[in-house]
């Protein structure tokens, strides 16, 4: 099954991303092989308006593609380990990925193309209430 969007589930809040296949075609691949992923989103502590799901030692098998330090809001990252643990970057404000280790870049595998408005409230909920729960999946055709 070809898959181009995904459908993300943080709280109450939907938001619908847009997979960019032709810029991170690997990248994309290998987190539709994760899919559906349930798990929680934790504050990045020092990458700022961001939250990040651990995925530990998870070998994705993917190089740097598509890589940034400094996404913008919406733009979802894949670390694939190496420097830090491999992680899935969700910036919902002003970011500048980094971790214990130093600056880090992340392979920019989606963009929120609906949904941005509750950025405020999911960045709000993670810096005052703590981890939150987070579903990514395939979005219907």
């Amino acid at each position: 099954m070809k898959v181009e969007q995904i459908e993300i589930i943080c709280g109450e809040f939907h938001l619908l991303g847009r997979l960019e296949t032709e810029r991170a075609p690997a990248t994309c691949r290998a987190i539709t092989h994760l899919l559906p992923l349930a798990a929680h989103l934790l504050h990045a502590r020092w990458s700022g308006e961001a939250g990040w799901i651990p995925l530990g030692d998870l070998d994705t098998g993917v190089q740097a593609e598509n890589a940034t330090c400094y996404p913008s809001p919406g733009e979802l990252l894949l670390f694939p380990g190496g420097a830090s643990e491999a992680e899935v970057l969700f910036p919902y404000g002003a970011t500048a990925f980094a971790s214990k280790a130093g600056a880090l870049a992340g392979n920019h595998f989606a963009t929120v193309v609906l949904g941005a408005e509750h950025f405020t409230e999911i960045g709000r909920r993670l810096l005052w209430q703590g981890a939150q729960k987070i579903e990514i999946k395939a979005a219907p055709a």
